[in-house]
Parts: structure tokens; C-alpha cells; sequence
């Protein structure tokens, strides 16, 4: 994967500011480590790679709070328009940690809206005040409930318009039951565009017969490491993980 990824021309992270794409349009692909090298091969002509530090493929830990009853889980389940996560985001490579808060609206429209911390406590009165502007629940009602870890390699296009963030070697560790899950070989494709600007990228996925299939990190992770919750609207989507992941043996 390093070499494929030398390959590509670099961006830095202090040319990235200016393509945050913080209100924008996300469509999620879901294939596995074999179709991903072949994608890199296509991509390179057209994109440019993200480098902090020398690094190309960084790591990423995440962890999402929720409510007792899981209302964000079940809000996204269910497809409710507004729905909410909440979750605090190291970059491992930058030693930068954010806590985040995704809305997600009726257009499937994604705002995200984050603040840098330097740990997960809900009780510092700056944290608050961000909480009470821009989520909907109470933070005393809310628990850490799944971790996950992956590699990230993020792409620019050269017109700079979008970007494009490949995870693989993705793990969970849920922090209620204790289960852990690790999701190789699978790879979660995201394209991150601010309107619909034209992607080189969805040609080249098209040609590799990999199309848009939703995967929310929290979700997933949740329904695979949590067997007490509902997953009623998931089990299509967990059938075809299993399908496609197969797919690479």
C-alpha cells in the first residue's frame, strides 16, 4: 500500500484547510483491500495524497457517545431526518483530539461542527456551552458507548473540490458489552463533496463494479458488538458485508 501511495503527488495538511468541505454531501462505499489497490492505480493521475509528517495512511481512534437507550443509534436506524452523533476523534499521527457533533438533514446533507479538547470529560463548562448550541441532548444523559480504530488515507482531487477518505483495518471495541470486532478485509470508501461537483473518482468506482452502499461506522459497530440492541433495518446491510467481504477470499 506505501508504495502505491508514494506514487501519488502530496498534499499538506495546511493545504487541505481551505477544502474542510464542512457542509457538504457524503456517499459511502463499501470493497475490500484487492479492489482498493486497483482503485489507487486508476486514482493516481487525478488525486493527490494527504501527508502529515511524512505519513500517508494515518491512524484514527474514535470514540461515540450515546444516550442509556440509544436514541442516536436508533434515530439513524429508523432514518429520522436531523439525527445526530457525538463522538470525540484522535489523529493519532497530529496528536490532535476534536470532539465532533454530525447533523444530518432532510436533503442528506451532513454538517459537522467540532471544537479541539484535550479529553473526553462532558463537565468543562466550554464543552458545555458547545454542546447546548449545537446538540439536542443533555450531556448528563450521555456514555461513551463504541470505539473504533482505522488507517485513513485521504485523497484530493486536483481541482480540489473534494476529497475522498479510504479507512481500512477497521476494529470496534464496544465499551458497554466489552465485545470487540475486527473488520478486515473490508474498506469504507467515502467521497465528500460540497454539492454535485463533478468526481473522477465515481467513473473509476463504476468500471470497478462498486457502488454507493451506506456504512455508518457507530452503527455498524454497534449492531455487530452489541446483541441486545435492535437491528431490524441493518440486517441488509450486515448481509452484504458478510458477502462482500467474503468476496476477497
Amino acid at each position: 500500500m506505501d508504495e502505491i501511495l508514494s506514487k501519488f503527488d502530496k498534499i499538506s495538511l495546511d493545504e487541505m484547510s481551505g477544502i474542510r468541505l464542512m457542509n457538504r454531501i457524503d456517499t459511502k462505499f463499501v470493497t475490500t483491500m484487492p479492489v482498493l489497490r486497483t482503485l489507487l492505480e486508476m486514482a493516481m493521475d487525478d488525486y493527490m495524497a494527504q501527508e502529515i509528517g511524512g505519513e500517508r495512511n494515518m491512524r484514527y481512534n474514535t470514540t461515540y457517545f450515546d444516550t442509556r437507550n440509544y436514541d442516536m443509534y436508533y434515530q439513524h436506524q429508523h432514518g429520522h431526518a436531523g439525527r445526530q452523533k457525538l463522538r470525540f476523534r484522535t489523529y493519532v499521527s497530529s496528536n490532535l483530539q476534536f470532539m465532533e457533533v454530525k447533523t444530518k438533514n432532510n436533503r442528506g446533507r451532513t454538517k459537522k461542527k467540532r471544537m479541539e479538547v484535550t479529553d473526553m470529560g462532558l463537565d468543562d463548562p466550554e464543552k458545555l456551552q458547545f454542546l447546548a448550541t449545537h446538540l439536542r441532548y443533555e450531556p448528563k444523559e450521555l456514555i461513551p458507548a463504541i470505539q473504533n480504530a482505522f488507517d485513513r488515507i485521504t485523497l484530493v482531487n486536483k481541482a480540489r473540490t473534494e476529497r475522498l477518505t479510504i479507512d481500512t483495518n477497521l476494529q470496534f471495541h464496544n465499551l458497554v458489552t466489552g465485545e470487540k470486532r475486527h473488520m478486515h478485509p473490508l474498506v469504507i470508501v467515502e467521497l465528500k463533496r460540497d454539492g454535485l461537483c463533478y468526481s473522477p473518482v465515481l467513473e473509476m468506482l463504476r468500471q470497478l463494479r462498486v457502488f454507493p452502499h451506506g456504512f455508518s461506522k457507530y452503527c455498524m459497530g454497534s449492531a455487530l458488538t452489541n446483541h441486545h440492541l435492535q437491528v431490524n433495518r441493518f440486517k441488509p446491510k450486515l448481509i452484504d458485508i458478510k458477502k462482500i467481504a467474503a468476496s476477497a477470499t
